[in-house]
Order: structure tokens, then sequence, then C-alpha cells
């Protein structure tokens, strides 16, 4: 609906406009006040630079910002930062950068002699307007922020020109040839985007509006397959690392954790440097990154005004906040249960050494070989640039789409945790490395894995890998390998894996063929920061209010109980059967036409993960009350190692059950918790087997800690621990995973993979029907109260194998006709989300490397969700 305007307002608008005075956003009386906002084109040498210069329309002087946009954007993609800062007091000027939005010229990657002396002229600029707080004559107190680009030229604008008072540059880099070529190899995809980005529509000759001496340069390092030290001069000397001792301002450093292009090396080089010439320095790592994620913008923006507060207003009573803040997965929202990212903190930076390191001891103890194929492909697959919340996103799945080819890497593991470490900076480790290439050089691409308890199960965090070039290592060489910098949580029971790989997509490997023999001399170093802790989660009130209304509820029962009919006699036969269901039916009073249950037969055995599926009023929940012995059945019989359940059955003393979340008392730890739960029952204490139940849910040294401090993963696998109690042959879980974001998934998975694996069973019901599909052995399909199928899982999804290929765009139908005929393929359509390509003989390893054979824009590949196909089947498109 639009806005009715008084008619003044409406005329002085108009006014303005004509004027050329600028334009003002009007605003409704609830929304932020109205920002006067003035554009204007700036004469440059060589350029003309579009502006937009942003008040609140107060009187008197204030401090100035400027404001910069990210690689390939414009002014416009700050504008609503632009704005909250100008009604926060400062004067902000944003501009698009030389050869992007309506900027001429050419780019030329924040050169000194272009784009920073274009910055410094904006300081000029604004020293001359009267609204601007001034140190002295032409020196405008002003910051200078931006992400990526733009965070480029504030660390540059902070080095060239000392009017600059405050920086929080953003994602971004400290030495460009360093990003572009890490350790000597050439990041061929990344580098690839920045110069398509640049391209210029109609023209074809490869340059676009870069300046020719980068696209020389690019076509030279493109062609070549590795940079050369013109090209690394050139990059340098346009890096805020050339004139880093010269930065001497506060800095806020802001750098994303999913960040295959300028990873968190680039803040830790920044740090260090600006530190030491002793200006201010806080370091941010937020969650996402280039590679994707989650960019917590608001947050962020909230505190690089609060850090221009301190540093530009002067004010003393401004919260810069910590000296080192890393975001973390975990905490619960009170208002809805929901998982959410929570800070971790120190009150300084603890650098990517860490402030303890542990070294893991690394086997086999034998030198590994492998090849770096003809032509370095297929390659293996770690990130893939440019796919925003892409494969980075997905290690926090737990099923990353890593991948590294056989004969193509060696493979080094610690052993597994027992209790879990939390790593926060750049392992290390040292190797030796044969190479039989005619130089004597090898290109290996390092990276660590984190290995569930199968032992096939592996997610690379952040989907992050460190290349290496080495030279020289014809009869062997010792090279001491930095991984990329991360902050994750390896899980007890879970271990690391150290891969060295001889290709890598995202870069340009050597075409000739090679040999490489890799032996690991000492263990993988992990940097740990204790001093780096979380932030407790607040409490919603069921912790607490969940074991009163349990005490209650309880008391109803004895009270009200009645005496019950004497069991049937046990069942010899089912004595070693966990469950079998024969005839079961319920009936509810108020729905006297319809079934909750009806006639419902199945049977389960030892050792099986079974899954309970079915819509929402199918009879599942029925189904596990009367298993439990909370309800009774109106007709049937429900045994569980061959004993008729009744309420307050024994046999129900073997059956451990997690229904709707479990309360615990907050001020208590998670062992005190437990030890009084059992204590409840009032079995003896030899009897609670506590240690294996712990061992089982993973929740190491945590449990010594107050529930109150727990993440809502924590919590759940507290609460499964709790039913695990006593060690239950049959184990009963109910929507286990409700209210766990997905890395706290896969860990309930591991969970119950773990506990059935010891011989006894699970049964779980979930409407996450991927998951149930990854954990579960067998299946009971329910619609309408009734079983409508049961078997094995592999036997309900039907036979053969189906992949599932994501792209980042699409594939002409000739090329769709290639992938169906390749050999060891059944057939490849289309499909919602990509391709659905049907394996006859061939496996996922070789289809992926015939994809990046064909030039296929493949973004991912993974199973096709067949038990979701089947299960819309069977219950004839309902929803689970």
């Amino acid at each position: 609906m639009p806005l009715r305007l008084p008619r003044w307002a409406a005329v002085t608008a108009a006014l303005a406009v004509l004027a050329g005075a600028g334009t003002w956003t009007a605003v409704a009386t609830d929304e932020p006040p109205p920002v006067h906002r003035a554009d204007q084109v700036l004469d440059m040498p060589g350029a003309r630079i579009d502006t937009s210069y942003f008040t609140d329309g107060g009187g008197g002087r204030r401090p100035a910002v400027l404001l910069g946009h990210g690689f390939g954007g414009s002014k416009d993609d700050v504008r609503a930062q632009a704005e909250n800062l100008a009604r926060d007091g400062y004067a902000v000027l944003t501009w698009s950068a030389r050869g992007f939005g309506a900027s001429t010229g050419r780019i030329g990657l924040n050169d000194p002699d272009h784009e920073v002396k274009d910055v410094q002229k904006l300081i000029d600029w604004l020293a001359k307007r009267p609204e601007v707080q001034l140190d002295k004559a032409g020196d405008p107190r002003v910051g200078v922020t931006g992400a990526s680009y733009g965070g480029a030229a504030a660390l540059l604008a902070a080095g060239h020109d000392g009017r600059v008072d405050a920086i929080a540059p953003q994602i971004t880099y400290w030495n460009l040839a360093d990003a572009l070529f890490p350790d000597g190899v050439f990041k061929k995809l990344w580098a690839g985007i920045f110069f398509s980005t640049g391209a210029e529509p109609g023209k074809a000759d490869g340059c676009g509006r870069f300046t020719p001496e980068l696209c020389t340069l690019y076509q030279r390092v493109a062609v070549a397959g590795k940079p050369d030290a013109a090209a690394r001069t050139l990059l340098e000397a346009r890096s805020p690392s050339a004139v880093g001792d010269r930065i001497k301002v506060p800095a806020l450093i802001v750098q994303g954790q999913t960040d295959s292009l300028f990873p968190l090396a680039h803040a830790d080089a920044m740090a260090r440097t600006i530190g030491a010439g002793g200006a201010p320095v806080a370091v941010d790592w937020i969650a996402g990154g280039h590679d994707g994620g989650n960019r917590e913008t608001d947050r962020v923006e909230a505190r690089i005004s609060t850090w221009f507060d301190r540093h530009l207003k002067q004010d003393k009573g401004a919260d810069t906040g910590p000296g080192f803040r890393v975001s973390r997965t975990g905490g619960v929202d009170s208002t809805d249960g929901q998982a959410l990212l929570r800070g971790a903190s120190a009150d300084r930076y603890p650098g990517l050494a860490g402030e303890d390191r542990r070294t893991l001891a690394l086997g086999p103890a034998r030198p590994q070989s492998f090849a770096n194929p003809a032509g370095a492909g297929p390659p293996a697959i770690s990130a893939v640039p440019g796919v925003g919340g892409g494969l980075s996103q997905l290690s926090s799945l737990g099923v990353g789409l890593s991948l590294d080819f056989p004969g193509q890497y060696a493979a080094f593991e610690a052993e597994p945790q027992a209790e879990p470490l939390r790593i926060t900076g750049s392992p290390t480790v040292r190797v030796k490395v044969t190479s039989d290439s005619p130089d004597g050089s090898a290109v290996l691409f390092a990276k660590v894995y984190d290995v569930g308890p199968d032992g096939r199960q592996q997610v690379l965090p952040a989907q992050l890998v460190a290349p290496v070039r080495i030279e020289g290592a014809k009869a062997g060489k010792s090279v001491e390998l930095t991984l990329p910098a991360i902050d994750h949580e390896v899980e007890a029971g879970h271990r690391l894996r150290l891969v060295l790989s001889a290709t890598d997509l995202g870069y340009a490997s050597p075409a000739a063929p090679a040999a490489y023999t890799v032996a690991v001399e000492g263990g993988l170093a992990v940097p740990t920061a204790p001093a780096v802790t979380t932030q407790a989660a607040a409490m919603p009130w069921w912790v607490w209010g969940l074991p009163l209304i349990g005490v209650l509820v309880a008391a109803a029962l004895l009270l009200t109980a009645r005496r019950r009919a004497t069991a049937p006699a046990p069942d010899p036969a089912l004595v070693a059967v966990p469950l079998q269901i024969t005839g079961l039916t319920k009936k509810y009073a108020a729905s006297s036409d319809r079934y909750a249950v009806r006639d419902l037969s199945f049977r389960v055995e030892q050792g099986q993960v079974l899954g309970l599926l079915g819509p929402n009023g199918a009879g599942k929940t029925t189904t596990l009350r009367m298993l439990m012995g909370l309800i009774t059945p109106d007709g049937g019989e429900i045994r569980v190692f061959g004993q008729a359940i009744r309420p307050g059955a024994p046999v129900l003393s073997r059956v451990g059950a997690f229904v709707e979340g479990a309360g615990f008392l907050p001020h208590l730890s998670g062992r005190d918790n437990l030890e009084l739960y059992w204590k409840a029952t009032g079995r003896p204490a030899e009897d609670a087997h506590i240690e294996e139940a712990l061992a089982i849910a993973g929740l190491g040294d945590a449990l010594a800690r107050a529930v109150r401090t727990y993440s809502q993963g924590m919590r759940q696998r507290l609460a499964i621990a709790q039913a695990m109690l006593g060690l239950p042959d049959l184990l009963i879980l109910d929507e286990p995973t409700n209210g766990l974001d997905p890395p706290q998934i896969r860990e309930m998975r591991d969970v119950m993979i773990r506990y059935a694996a010891g011989g006894r069973t699970v049964i779980v019901s979930s409407h996450l029907l991927s998951e149930v599909e990854q954990s579960c052995t067998h299946l009971v399909v329910m619609d309408r109260g009734q079983l409508v199928q049961a078997g094995p899982v592999a036997e309900i999804t039907g036979a053969g194998d189906a992949l599932l290929v994501t792209l980042g765009e699409s594939v002409p139908d000739p090329l769709v006709e290639k992938i169906g005929a390749l050999p060891g393929i059944g057939s490849a359509q289309r499909a919602e989300g990509g391709l659905l390509v049907r394996l006859d003989g061939a496996d996922a390893t070789a289809l992926i490397g015939e994809l990046v054979r064909l030039d296929v824009p493949v973004t991912g590949v993974g199973p096709h969700r067949r038990l979701e196909d089947a299960f819309l089947t069977l219950i004839g498109g309902g929803s689970a």
C-alpha cells in the first residue's frame, strides 16, 4: 500500500530532488528516522567515481565513515549499512570502485596509484563538508570499513593516508599474492571467477574491465599453471601487507570461517602486524565467508558501529567487545527451542598457534606412495568456489562432499578421541616428501578430516585445504605443513585423518604424471585455546519445569492406579526377540468411528535400528505409548523378550525410552543429574552402567559442567544417556533430533549406531527421512493406524543405485544424453535440483571423475533420496 504523506512533505521532497540536493527516504512514524542521501559523480584522474553521501539531517559536526563494497558489486550493496551508520550519528560516503557500478575506469585491484588515490581524494572531499568533524584543517575524523574488496581498501587507506583514524576490514586479504598463489600453487578457480566477474558483455578479449597489466598477468599464469616472480611482485605491491607496518590505527578484523578465498590466516597476519605497531586490535571469526554461510550481518554491523563510537566519537563507555570472538553452533532460543549461533570469546586473540598444542600420533609409520595423474585429472574435490552456501555448508551436515580418488593420496590417522577436542587455529605436521618428477618438485594438498566412529564417514571442516609446492624433493625433503585454520570440535569417538592429495579441483596441479612418496615425521600438532569460552545459552522454562511436571504426573498416576489384570504367561519362543507386536488395536473414546491403531503386527530382532515412519496421525506415537505401558490397547498383544506388556510390567526395566525431551536440574552437572535419576528408580547403583552409557553418548568432560551451560545438542545427548542407563536391551527414541541443527543431528545419528553396534536394539520415530535412511537398518511404515510395509531399508527403497547431481547452472540436453551413455551408467535424466543418475556398474567416484572431465558444472553429488520417494509412494503422497 502506498505511503500517504502530507502535501507539504511531498512538495519539500520534490523540491529537494529538483535542486539536486539528493533524495529523502520517507518512512512511517514507527520506522527508523529518515536519512538524507546525496548522489554525486566525482572526477578522478582517468575515471569518474559514482558516490552517495548519507547524513541524518542533524546539526553540528560528526565523524565520517567511508564504506566500500565487495568485488563485482557497487555502492548500492552497502546502502542499508550506510543509512544505519548515518542514523548512529556519522557522515557516511559510499562509492563504486573503478570499473564497477556507474563508475568508469579500469579495475586495478586496489592499485595504490588509482583506487587508493581515489579513496584519498574522497577523504579530501569529506574534509570540505561542513557536517564533518575535523582533527585539523584538511584532516577529517574518519573511519573506513567494507567487505572483501572494500575491506582491502580500508587497510590500504590506513597504510597510505595518515588521516584515517580507525578501520574495520571484513573477510578480506592481507597479501593478494598469497591468496591467489598460496605456497606457490595457483588458485585457478577463484582467479577465474575474479576475471570473469570483471568481463565486459559483448567483448571476448579476455581482459574485460581490468587494466592491461593485470590481464596479461592472469593469462600468463593461467597458461603456465603456476605463478612467476613478476606476478607475485605485482599483486604484493597492491596488497595491504606492503604497507602493513604503516597501519597505526585501531582495527576491528572480521574474517570468515568458511572462506577458501581469504582464509583465517590472512586475518592472523593483519592482527599480528597491526598489533605489533601498538594499535588496538580485535579479531572476530564469523560463521560465513566467501564460500557461503551466515555472515551475521546485523551483529557485525552493530559491532562496527560500536567500534567507531569508541575510536572516532571517543566514547569511553562504548563496549567494543572482546579481543577475540568466534561464532560456534549451539545454544537454544528460549522462545522456539531452535539452535542458534553462539559466541565464544577471550580477552585477547590467541593466534593460529593457539594457547596450547596437543600432538596426536599418526599411523601408519611406513611411507605411502601415490600418483599425480596425467593432466591432473580427475581432481580431488574440497571447496567449489563461488557457490554460495555450497560445499562448505555441507561439512556441518556430517555428509560432506569432499572427495579423494584412490591412488592419488596418502592418508594417516590418529587414534579415536577419548573426549571431545576443540581445535582453534592451524594444525601442523612434518612430513618427508619424495618426488620422481624431472625437476624433483611436488604439489600437494593437505587436509585434516573428522572421521566418525564407523571409520567411513568423514567430514572436512569448512571444506578447507592447504596447498603446498615443494622443490628439490628428488632424494626426499622434510617440510612442515601448516593446515587451514579452523574452529572445530572433534567429538569423543571420532578421530582425525591427515590426507595429502596430488590434485584439487580449485587449484592447478602439474599436468605431467609423477609419483610421490610421503612419510610422517612426528605427530599432528593441533592448537587449542582453553581461554576461549562459549557463552551460556538462556535457560528455557521447560528445563526446570519439566522435572516438576514429571513429579506431579507420577504422583497422579500413583494415586489413580488401578489393579492390573494378570499378565499372560511368557512365551519361551520369543525370549530372544526384543519386540513382537501382534494384532495391536487402539481406538480413543473421542473417535468412535476411527482407529488410532488397527490390527498392527510386526517384529524387531536384536541388533536392528528400526525406523517407525508415517504421516501425522498414522498412529506412531500411540504405538510407542502402548509399547511403554503408558496406555492400554483395546486388542492385540505386545511382547518384549517374550513378556506381555502391561503398565508396570517388570520387563519394562529392559526398555529405555526418550520421548519428547527430558528435564534436568539446571544447577547440577550432567553426571549429578544422571545419578539422581538412577537413584529415583530404586535400583542398585552398580546396575546403572553410567560410564558405558556416557561413552556411547560421547559427552566427555562436559559431564562435570552445570547443565545450564549445555547446548541443545549436549542436552539431547544427556537425555539419550539417561535413557541408556542400565544399558537397556531395547531403546525407544521418539523424534530425538527435534530442535537440533545439522551437526547435532549427525551426533545423534552416531549415538544410535554405536548403541545398536553392541547387539542391542533401537526403535526410532522421526520425520527426517534422510536421517532414517542413513541410520536405520529396517523400517515399519504406518498410515491411518495400519501397517503399510515392513522390512529392510534396501528392500523398501528398491534395488539399484541412484545419485543426485546438483548443478551450478543448467546443462544442454546433448550433455545429459552423453552422461547417460557413459560406461557403467544406466540412465541420466533431469530432476528437481539437478540430474538423477542411475548407476549400472560404475561407482560414485568414477561418475564424479567423468563429470569433471566433461566440464559439467557440478556443485554436489549425493545419494538420491530414494526413501522419500518410496515413502510417498507407500502412503499416497502424505507428509511425514
